[in-house]
Formats: C-alpha cells, sequence, structure tokens
C-alpha cells in the first residue's frame, strides 16, 4: 500500500474513531455494516438521523478547513424511512436502496433526503430544504422527490469545497432576501440551447457547470451548487423570485447558438433584487477541434454505489448515506 492510501486508510478510521461512532451512539444510531469507506446506519428516530448527518457533515467541514483541497476526505449522506427486511444484523428492502440512491444525489459534504423525511423534520429542525424535484433512480420503479438539506452553517465560514449543503436553496424556513445575501453570491442557470442540433445541449451543460465552478473559486463567494441551479433547466423562472427563495444577488444565465461552423454564446447578469440586467455579453467564436467532444467527454456520470455513508473524495457520483 502507498503512502497516500496509508495515510487515506489512517484519515478515514480517524474520522470514525473521533467523529462518527460518537455522534452515531449520541443519537442513537446502530451501524448495520462498514463497506470499505462507508457504512449503512439504522436510526429510531429519523430527526436524530438528520441532525447525526448534519452534525457529522459539518465536523468533516471543519477538520476540511486547514487542509489542502487534493487531501480533503469528504463524504455524501443519503436519508429515507421506509420498510426494510431484517435479516440476522443485515437490512434490506426498498427503503435502503432509495437511501442509497438518494446518496449519490448529494453534492460532496452534502445530505440528501426523501420527501417523507424533509415532511417529518421540516418543523422540528432548523434546516432548509432544496427541491431537486422528481428523481428517476435505477431499480425503483417510481420516480423518487429529492431535497438536498441546507444547514445554518455560515457559508463563508467553511472551504468551497465543503460548502455544498449551504450553497443549496433555502426554502421551507422561510426565504431569504437578496440583500441579506452575502455581497458576492450568484446562481448560474443552465445555459440554453438554441440550437437545432441536440448534441449542442452537452456543450451547453458544459459551459454552466465550468462557470459555476470558476466562480465557486472566488474567495468569500457563494455560489449556489449546480444541482440545484439544474432543477430550473427548461423552466421560465422569476429572477426575483429565484434570489428570495436561493438567497442570492445575481443570476447569470445565457445561451449557446450553433450558426454554421461558428458558435455564439450570449451572457447575462442579472440584479435578482432590481430584476435589471447589470452587464450582456455576445461572442461568436469558431470552436477548436473536439472542444464539445472534450466537454461532453468531461462531464462525470452518476454511478450507483454499495449502500454507504461514504467518501466522495476521487470518486464523482459516489458517496455515503447515514
Amino acid at each position: 500500500m502507498g503512502a497516500d492510501e496509508e495515510g487515506t486508510l489512517a484519515a478515514l478510521k480517524a474520522i470514525r474513531r473521533e467523529l462518527f461512532d460518537p455522534k452515531i451512539a449520541e443519537r442513537r444510531g446502530r451501524i448495520v455494516k462498514t463497506t470499505g469507506d462507508g457504512m449503512l446506519v439504522e436510526f429510531q428516530s429519523v430527526v436524530d438521523a438528520v441532525r447525526c448527518a448534519a452534525e457529522v457533515q459539518r465536523g468533516i467541514a471543519e477538520r476540511n478547513a486547514d487542509v489542502p483541497e487534493s487531501k480533503r476526505i469528504e463524504f455524501r449522506v443519503g436519508i429515507n424511512i421506509g420498510d426494510i427486511i431484517v435479516d440476522d444484523d443485515d437490512i434490506f428492502g426498498d427503503g435502503v436502496n432509495i437511501a442509497a440512491r438518494l446518496e449519490a444525489l448529494a453534492e460532496p459534504g452534502g445530505i440528501c433526503v426523501s420527501r417523507v423525511v424533509r415532511d417529518q423534520v421540516r418543523d422540528k429542525l432548523a434546516y432548509s430544504f432544496a427541491d431537486m424535484g422528481e428523481q428517476n433512480v435505477k431499480n425503483i420503479a417510481r420516480p423518487v422527490r429529492a431535497y438536498a438539506v441546507t444547514m445554518d452553517a455560515a457559508p463563508s465560514a467553511l472551504p468551497a469545497a465543503a460548502r455544498a449543503p449551504t450553497d443549496l436553496l433555502h426554502r421551507s424556513i422561510g426565504p431569504r432576501h437578496a440583500v441579506d445575501a452575502p455581497p458576492l453570491s450568484i446562481v448560474v442557470l443552465p445555459f440554453a440551447n438554441l440550437s437545432n442540433d441536440p448534441e449542442q445541449e452537452y456543450f451547453a451543460d458544459a459551459i454552466t457547470e465550468d462557470l459555476t465552478t470558476d466562480l465557486s473559486r472566488i474567495a468569500n463567494s457563494f455560489v449556489i451548487a449546480r444541482s440545484t441551479a439544474f432543477s430550473f433547466k427548461g423552466k421560465s423562472v422569476d429572477v426575483k423570485q429565484i434570489g428570495q427563495d436561493l438567497g442570492v444577488r445575481y443570476v447569470l444565465e445565457g445561451s449557446v447558438r450553433r450558426l454554421g461552423d461558428q458558435v455564439q454564446v450570449n451572457v447575462q447578469l442579472i440584479d435578482t433584487e432590481r430584476g435589471a440586467h447589470l452587464w450582456v455579453r455576445d461572442r461568436s467564436a469558431q470552436p477548436r477541434a473536439g472542444a464539445e467532444r472534450d466537454h461532453r467527454a468531461a462531464r462525470p456520470h452518476a454511478q450507483p454505489s454499495a449502500l454507504r455513508s461514504g467518501r466522495a473524495a476521487d470518486r464523482p457520483g459516489k458517496g455515503g448515506r447515514s
């Protein structure tokens, strides 16, 4: 085993010993099984499950505050309530499977819950919930309504890569007004594909993702996570309402159009409080050979993983649940 692998394994063991195990015990949870860098945990109370997940994710963010981005360990958490099958000390069934799929939908450092979980805890805990819409997930007959948990930690106090939960939609506790938002708070809405070629959809999505990533690297910025931004894809939106719901001052939106061998990109920066355009830019260029193909190849594909409260680093689309 190489030095990096040994260091990662030691860090994972320390995180479980110092953070996961004490919090799970404090919230009356039972570790059903562990799977490498993840685990399946059963709780008697859904309130305890959500509290435990939030406390663990905050603890991970605090540990990562002074850690270089390349060495951070992050987790995804999925939480569900449902019928289960008990076999000795293990549990199975759709209730478990849905939690696994919710984990894969969560952002690194984030928590994703089902609608029944949201409904039972929304008036009991000081968290908000970002509606991610109906999600079609593997091996589940019907779409699953998913919500991302927004914790009440201050976004600027956390490292950018660990801010995913606070970068999402503030909803059930009450709207935040844009004037109360951080000075540099923004959501990049999915760019519209105005071409007749459906293949340009990948290119438009890649531009949206790249802009979101680049903006999140600016110090003290508050950038809404891509998973929440993409919930507005193809919808007619009211920028003032978005500003209130997401707690942002600005919306960046645009479009992509293919005209022969030219690609035209239109970008608009909008003030959500006034609904006014602050900046508009049109740009036409001839893309280099393979540029759009490269964008498509670079997009991570979510892969369902074994049920666990698992490490998100280095594995796009995989992670954990509690």
